[in-house]
């Protein structure tokens, strides 16, 4: 009997370790085909704390505006007018923090603010803001691009902005003008009150889209703390006429002004200024001869002008002329001793009658 008994312990000691065995055999095989609990738990988390790319980032800034709120509105009312912020077709930046603020104040990372106008009617409009665009695309950041244009052209136009590459603000008006001058300073005007509403930190600087640069004029620009002058070359290929136009410098400083007609001097912008070449103090500076740091329009005390900040009803593009004028010694030559020409303007005959970027789309299916 004793023997019996320990045979039948036996077989089933063996019998509940095969049990054991095949249990935990069975466990561990699906086990390995079931997901681990930290991709599931932490997936989200990860995703939340990955560091920013710079195309997230590209994307971030394409996001749509929200719309204003009825304060921003009636605030933007006064200052523009008859002109509205197209919030669906602007590209936003993101807001300044006092820390940012102060490093834009610095030389190098100074933002530069490049506000460019726009003709109705022009059907030439696209293709120069796309080449003035390839432009701006080699300049180092931060730099915005804003554009102003009436509302009716619009939608067009945001899309070849929206494929430049550049950080833009894109401003719409309903104004109808006869005057092209006088419709170029409204969208100044917009311009200047949209920076001055957002307290948009920088150099502003106006460049007309048919503008040719040396791009090492953008890192000048760069330096100027207040107020900025430099020669300009007006270039007419269908009159044949070269006039350049500017301050004339000691190193920096701005001692008088220049206006020489290339096309009748023979010797050459080389040559030596004549009494008729220089003006003590031009009625009108060039649009794009000029530059300014964006705080004048809401602190100009600090740029030692002691009237009060002009409102929104004002003409903001005539205050600022009038401020570049009154004191040449608030202006920094650019380059050095102004001896460069760094910016060229090309007069181009407004083209109304080409077949518009849709209309050639069309007639290609």
């Amino acid at each position: 009997m004793g023997s019996s008994d320990r045979s039948k312990k036996r077989t089933h000691l063996w019998k509940k370790a095969l049990l054991h065995f095949a249990l935990c055999f069975v466990t561990g095989f699906f086990t390995g085909f079931a997901p681990t609990s930290t991709a599931s738990l932490f997936s989200r988390h990860d995703a939340s704390i990955r560091p920013a790319t710079a195309d997230s980032f590209n994307r971030s800034l394409m996001a749509e505006i929200p719309a204003e709120t009825p304060a921003a509105s009636e605030r933007l009312g006064p200052a523009t007018a008859d002109s509205s912020v197209n919030r669906s077709l602007m590209v936003e930046t993101p807001a300044e923090t006092p820390a940012a603020s102060e490093r834009l104040e610095r030389g190098s990372e100074r933002q530069l603010i490049v506000v460019t106008t726009t003709q109705s009617g022009d059907r030439l409009q696209g293709p120069l803001l796309r080449r003035l665009a390839d432009t701006l695309k080699l300049v180092p950041p931060p730099l915005l691009w804003v554009v102003v244009q009436a509302r009716a052209a619009a939608p067009e136009t945001a899309e070849v902005l929206r494929r430049t590459g550049v950080v833009y603000r894109h401003l719409t008006f309903d104004a109808n003008f006869t005057d092209p001058a006088a419709e170029a300073d409204h969208q100044r005007n917009v311009a200047l009150n949209h920076i001055e509403y957002h307290r948009l930190t920088g150099i502003v600087h106006f460049a007309g889209a048919s503008n040719v640069y040396d791009l090492r004029f953008f890192q000048e620009m760069r330096q100027i703390e207040g107020f900025g002058a430099w020669p300009v070359a007006l270039v007419s290929a269908n009159r044949k006429r070269v006039v350049v136009e500017g301050p004339i410098c000691n190193s920096s400083k701005v001692v008088g002004w220049l206006f020489r007609d290339l096309a009748s001097d023979k010797i050459g912008l080389g040559s030596l200024l004549t009494d008729a070449d220089m003006k003590a103090k031009p009625p009108r500076i060039n649009i794009s001869g000029f530059a300014f740091n964006s705080s004048i329009l809401w602190d100009p005390e600090r740029w030692g002008r002691a009237t009060s900040v002009p409102d929104t009803s004002q003409d903001s593009i005539k205050f600022v002329r009038e401020v570049l004028l009154e004191d040449e010694t608030k202006l920094k030559g650019i380059p050095a001793d102004c001896s460069k020409i760094m910016l060229w303007h090309l007069y181009i005959p407004r083209a109304t009658n080409l077949p518009s970027h849709h209309q050639i789309q069309n007639a290609s299916r």
